[in-house]
Order: structure tokens, then C-alpha cells, then sequence
């Protein structure tokens, strides 16, 4: 896309995620202002499933770049089986899915315990899959990734550091692994094989790719947060469409982006062809008696999805300094000192 638009020769409509449609390509002028499409209904049918969709469709000029369609939330998982011989399914809420960041540090102290070589690996190898050490890291101690403004990253806080903090400790006694040679690709295979006991790199997409190749039960969970209550990183996509100077295309995009996303029928069908969720409320349970039914298990994390940050200035060169910031951590730099780096690289001054 980057040379497309180098090249004068971007498409009409291109779905994508905020971070590119708002925070990059509309702030840069490339996109028209599809505001007309965010009707009354529109947005309170959306909001009534996330607040945050609305909010980072917008761009700062207060201008919507982005017509939304499906969402989702990262989550992680473990090996239920294996959990459960070491005695640790105490220290889940397996109704809510939800865990304290203390009962998180007894089930692996448990797993430990019980002889299992390796429980989760937090991996650093480069950007794949960065959304679950980031949410790991933030939710232990309830940190805010960035400002509610989205204009400074924020994880050099205190509890940003608390957490970093307590993953290098974790590591340091054994209850987790580190690796830098990995990314969240490599990681997922060892938890498909049963090396390791969880993933930090889970979702609805990633449930259905390994279910023909695992020989345990991989059990969704959300991220453990000190207060039970966590804030989960999710996916927003939706259509775009690019000035390229035709108001009849411009027109045409847009009616045709309505009725892919909007349709009472072909709405909820669209949805379902990307295996998320509909960002709209009405839609409903899409999945409910069909051939993707094992999605709604997914359903359950959705009240979790927490502020969309991807739209914060610099995201690419702060998606490259996260895993840096993880390696140096690791490699036992001060996780204060780390933290104060990573901030200064990736805080526009």
C-alpha cells in the first residue's frame, strides 16, 4: 500500500484496521471523510457493543476514516488437562474465564511443582504477536498502555514497571521462560505440541488453525489482572476508502461499503466470512448453529475489549522498541532503566 499511494495507484476501498486507515493514512490526507456513513443509528448501535470502535475510527480532526464491520479480542490459553493434574484450575474463574494477577503466580508456582518442564514462554523474538506480551505486561498490575488521548505511551508508569517488573522476576524463579529467538508464531506451535502450557497469542482464528493438531483442550482465558477485571487488546476492521479524486467512485464505495457492512442479511453474513464479531449489537450471535459454532466460546471476552491505543503516533517504531524493551529485560538490564529507553524512543518529542 505504501507504494501504491507513492505511486498514485491505491484502490477505491481497502478494509483494514485504524491504525492504518485513521491514524496513518487519514491523518496524512490520503482518505475520504466517510462521516455521513456514522448515521445516529450507526453509532448507537455500535457503541452498544464498544465505545472504543467509535473512538478510534475517528481520526483527531474528528472525521471517521473508517467504516467498521468485525472486532475481536486477543486472548490467551492453557492446557486444560495439564492444569488440571497440577491441581491449578483452583486459581481460575472458569465461568468468567478470568484470573488475579496472585492466583496467575500460584498456578504457575503449581504447575511448577507438579514437574512441568516448561509452563508459558513470553517471547521476543520481533513484533508477531506482540499484542499478548503487551497485554500480559499491562494487565498484571491494571497499567494503561498509552494516555486516553493516544498521543504518549505510558507503560514507564508504575504499574507498567510493577509488571515488566514481576515477568522478569517470574522468569528469574522459574515460573516462566523468556526467549529471545522466538515470536508468537513459534511460540504458538510449542503450545500446539505440548511443550508449553499456554499461549499469550490466542483468538478465534488461532482456535480453529490448531484444532486438527492438538491432542489436549487449549481453554481460552483472558489476560490475569491484579483486580480480576481485565483489559483485553482487540482487532478492529472495517473499510476505507481513498481520495482518488472520482466523487462518482467515491459515491459508489460508499453505497456499496453500506450495504456489505449494514444489510440486515449480507451484514451479518460479511461478519461471518471474516470469523469475528459484528461490531453492531443487532447483529446478534452470528455463529449460533453453524459450522463455526465453537467461535462463541470467544463471545465471553468481548465485555473485556479495552481502549484501542494501535491509533497512538509512532505505533510502528513502538511495535519494534516493545520487543527490544523485552529482550534487554531478559538479558537482566534494569527493568526501570529499560522502561525509561523504551519510552524515549518511542514518545515523539
Amino acid at each position: 500500500m505504501t507504494s501504491a499511494i507513492e505511486a498514485g495507484t491505491t484502490p477505491d476501498i481497502i478494509m483494514e484496521g485504524p491504525e492504518r486507515l485513521v491514524a496513518n493514512w487519514g491523518a496524512k490526507g490520503k482518505m475520504i471523510d466517510l462521516s455521513d456513513l456514522w448515521t445516529e443509528e450507526a453509532k448507537a448501535d455500535i457503541d452498544a457493543n464498544s465505545t472504543a470502535v467509535g473512538k478510534a475510527s475517528m481520526g483527531s480532526d474528528g472525521k471517521y476514516y473508517e467504516y467498521p464491520l468485525a472486532m475481536t479480542t486477543h486472548t490467551m490459553a492453557i492446557n486444560y488437562e495439564v492444569f488440571e493434574k497440577a491441581d491449578a484450575l483452583q486459581y481460575l474463574d472458569l465461568e468468567n474465564r478470568t484470573w488475579t494477577t496472585e492466583n496467575f503466580q500460584k498456578a504457575m508456582q503449581a504447575l511448577k511443582d507438579d514437574g512441568v518442564a516448561v509452563t508459558g514462554i513470553v517471547y521476543c523474538g520481533g513484533q508477531g504477536g506482540d499484542q499478548g506480551t503487551r497485554a500480559l505486561a499491562m494487565n498484571l498490575f491494571s497499567a494503561s498502555f498509552t494516555n486516553p488521548e493516544h498521543t504518549l505511551y505510558t507503560m514507564d508508569s508504575e504499574a507498567g514497571i510493577k509488571g515488566l517488573q514481576l515477568l522478569a522476576d517470574m522468569v528469574k524463579d522459574g515460573l516462566l521462560e523468556a526467549d529471545a529467538g522466538i515470536a508468537a508464531g513459534d511460540e504458538l506451535q510449542l503450545f500446539a505440541n505440548g511443550t508449553a502450557q499456554m499461549t499469550w497469542a490466542w483468538n478465534a482464528s488461532n482456535a480453529a488453525n490448531y484444532a486438527a493438531s492438538v491432542t489436549f483442550t487449549p481453554y481460552a482465558m483472558a489476560f490475569p489482572s491484579d483486580d480480576g477485571v481485565p483489559e483485553l487488546a482487540g482487532g478492529i476492521w472495517g473499510f476505507g476508502i481513498f481520495d482518488n479524486k472520482d466523487e462518482a467512485k467515491v459515491a459508489a464505495a460508499k453505497k456499496f461499503i453500506k450495504f456489505v457492512s449494514d444489510d440486515s442479511v449480507q451484514g451479518p453474513a460479511s461478519v461471518y466470512a471474516t470469523g469475528f464479531f459484528p461490531v453492531r449489537a443487532s447483529f446478534g450471535d452470528i455463529y449460533a448453529g453453524t459450522e463455526k459454532d465453537a467461535n462463541k466460546e470467544f463471545l465471553i471476552f468481548m465485555p473485556y475489549l479495552g481502549d484501542y491505543y494501535n491509533v497512538t503516533p509512532n505505533w510502528a517504531v513502538q511495535r519494534t522498541e516493545w520487543w527490544n524493551l523485552l529482550q534487554r529485560i531478559f538479558a537482566g538490564e534494569d527493568v526501570q532503566t529499560a522502561v525509561a529507553t523504551y519510552a524515549n524512543n518511542v514518545n515523539i518529542k
